[in-house]
């Protein structure tokens, strides 16, 4: 468990007030609803850097949602995962958010593992 603050962190000028600690946070329970369907994939690669997803950033993908339009999800293409965005449509479409990645227009059927719930980024000192 984490200590939650009651206040929140500026990320411009500085607030002179003073923290307390509100409560205390599980990462699990706050980021996991769905615990025994949902994995951790590590990020390879920078076509959604545009949706704030970098390289080595964790997902968490839970496999109990059904996508919906517009959804961040991991999908097999060509024998191997890749996390894109979602469009439905006349088409379906693995949108990248890079503009050096193309969409990917689903041609067939579409076999998703699972709908991106959260992710992580560690900062490294």
């Amino acid at each position: 468990m984490l200590s939650l603050y009651s206040n929140k962190v500026k990320a411009g000028f500085p607030s002179p007030a003073t923290d307390y600690v509100q409560n205390r946070i599980d990462l699990n329970t706050l980021l996991i609803r769905h615990p025994a369907s949902t994995y951790l994939v590590e990020v390879e690669g920078d076509s959604m850097i545009d949706l704030g997803i970098y390289p080595n950033d964790i997902l968490i993908v839970d496999r109990s949602l059904t996508a919906c339009n517009k959804d961040i999800v991991i999908a097999l293409i060509d024998d191997g995962f890749t996390a894109k965005q979602l469009i439905l449509g006349e088409n379906i479409i693995l949108r990248a958010h890079n503009e050096n990645y193309a969409d990917i227009t689903v041609q067939g059927s579409l076999e998703l593992f699972g709908v991106v719930a959260s992710s992580i980024r560690r900062f490294k000192r």
